[in-house]
């Protein structure tokens, strides 16, 4: 069974924003886990949101799903929104929190 790279799958969700704030979901601290399966070529993927009832969720979602499904060897790609643990702006990376103009 062909691998899929993970260092794609990361490129890909990097390329994903929340429709609110002009930062990438990766470096908002949104991902808290990438499930990879090479066998079945599925990604599944465990992530927040900023606000629970968020109005853009299913965008968000959405995008997610598309950019892994054109990663080569992916089938399938699953999101699974989670508020375990909260989301809070300490999840941040500090490239986000520049961009952000909060340090």
């Amino acid at each position: 069974m062909a691998k899929i790279n993970e260092a794609e799958v990361m490129d890909a969700l990097h390329e994903c924003y929340d429709p609110e704030i002009p930062v990438n979901i990766v470096d908002l601290g949104l991902v808290y886990n990438v499930d990879i399966n090479d066998d079945e070529g599925k990604v599944h993927v465990t992530m927040t949101l900023t606000a629970i009832g968020c109005p853009m969720a299913g965008e968000v979602i959405s995008e997610v799903e598309m950019r892994i499904g054109q990663v080569e060897n992916v089938k399938q790609c699953t999101v699974e929104i989670t508020y375990t643990p909260p989301w809070s702006p300490d999840r941040m990376t500090e490239d986000a929190k520049w961009e952000l103009g909060m340090i």
